[in-house]
């Protein structure tokens, strides 16, 4: 286990951020992560603005297919075991896919052929930071424009927050799964 390098923040919050706190938890007790951001205050309220945890242009299966993806190839193992606890059964992933998104590959027949292109977007982005053409001719023939940028902004922002997450050495979230072991 590592040492957080950045305290959590203690309540009682100021009435700001306790605003964020609610905007993007909803009444429940705020993330480790939102604890640690907290202590730049601009940057807590603009990282729960940004966030694209709403209804979008993709589904949630999809939203969080690119999560746990993007979560896993950058090692933010606290990140992608709080989306495991907080989303998997919504977005109705098996132990399996689960495992998958960790150990797995974009060719593995868990996944749907439109999902295979998501994971395969999510490793491309994290090797190259590009897609190449025939990739994005296959992402093209699945997903609007719209959704394309979607899928394209939530990677990068859960690369953005795996960097920080693992920086920081965020302490693990009390009740989220750690990496499955490999098979």
């Amino acid at each position: 286990m590592t040492t957080p390098r950045i305290p959590l923040v203690e309540p009682p919050y100021p009435e700001a951020m306790q605003q964020d706190f609610d905007r993007v938890m909803r009444g429940l007790p705020p993330l480790n992560i939102f604890r640690t951001v907290a202590h730049n205050p601009r940057v807590l309220s603009r990282m729960v603005a940004g966030g694209l945890l709403d209804k979008g242009s993709i589904s949630l299966r999809q939203r969080e297919l690119v999560i746990l993806r993007t979560c896993a190839l950058c090692r933010a193992e606290y990140e992608w075991g709080v989306h495991v606890a907080a989303y998997g059964a919504k977005a109705q992933f098996t132990p399996e896919q689960i495992a998958a998104t960790v150990h797995g590959d974009a060719v593995t027949p868990l996944w749907s052929r439109e999902e295979q292109l998501l994971i395969a977007l999510c490793d491309s982005l994290q090797r190259r930071q590009d897609i190449d053409d025939a990739l994005w001719s296959e992402l093209g023939g699945v997903y609007s424009e719209a959704q394309l940028i979607e899928l394209l902004m939530l990677a990068g922002f859960y690369q953005m927050v795996s960097c920080v997450v693992n920086a920081t050495r965020i302490e693990h979230q009390t009740g989220t799964p750690l990496f499955p072991a490999k098979a």
